[in-house]
């Protein structure tokens, strides 16, 4: 069993390798948005060493643009990450370490991608293997951001400039996969949409807290909706 763990690094890389490779035009394009929005090298690498979290970097991004104060940029990325709870949960009845900062270490790669490969593993997850697929998808992302910031950082003026575009494509590109699959994330996306328009074209709070408020009122009333709609089902059989 000690070989099996100390041997299955490799293997878990080799796992992770598509998600490295799938990592790098998306972080890429972070490290050149970080450039049109202000912040510094140093700056960009850290939010990816310390977030590591795509859509939620992305949209603090848009945040910072907007002038929202750290707090509330940070409870917003905390509500958009918080599927993660559910996701590290699910893998640690799998992964065959006793140490809980050994776990914790291995909980903070968990990503929707590094998870969807993760849980597809029949059987226990030895902590190496499992370290092997988050490492190497967490050094892509890490280092596509530094290098798409280089990148941008030579982008003429005029380039950079027109960069900021490409944030809100991003978000568009995030979206749409998701709406093929599932009628719920549509209505959740219209919902939280129509409430952020309505709370900021009113001057009803800021951008950063009406995103907040906004995506838990939406994902209430949807919820509550489904509820109502199973117990409809379960009273007509």
């Amino acid at each position: 069993m000690a070989e099996e763990k100390t041997g299955s690094f490799k293997p878990g890389l080799q796992a992770g390798a598509s998600i490295a490779i799938g990592y790098f035009p998306i972080a890429l394009t972070f490290g050149l948005l970080s450039k049109t929005t202000g912040l510094t090298l140093i700056e960009t690498v850290l939010m990816s060493l310390i977030v590591y979290a795509g859509a939620s970097q992305y949209m603090g991004l848009s945040l910072i643009a907007a002038g929202t104060s750290p707090f509330v940029i940070i409870l917003t990325t905390f509500v958009v990450n918080i599927r993660h709870f559910l996701m590290t949960a699910a893998l640690n009845q799998k992964v065959e370490e006793p140490s809980k900062w050994k776990r914790g270490l291995f909980a903070f790669g968990i990503t929707d991608e590094t998870f969807s490969v993760l849980a597809m593993r029949n059987g226990k997850i030895p902590l190496g293997y499992g370290f092997g697929v988050t490492f190497i998808a967490y050094a892509s992302w890490v280092v596509s951001s530094g290098i798409g910031y280089v990148i941008g950082a030579n982008l003429p003026q005029f380039l950079q400039a027109s960069m900021t575009v490409a944030l809100y494509a991003m978000f568009i590109g995030l979206l749409v996969p998701s709406l093929k699959k599932s009628v719920k994330v549509l209505f959740l996306a219209a919902l939280s949409a129509a409430f952020n328009s309505i709370f900021t074209g009113y001057g009803v709070m800021e951008e950063g807290w009406s995103i907040i408020v906004s995506t838990l009122l939406s994902a209430f009333l949807v919820e509550m909706a489904e509820t109502y709609k199973r117990k409809k089902q379960v009273k007509e059989k």
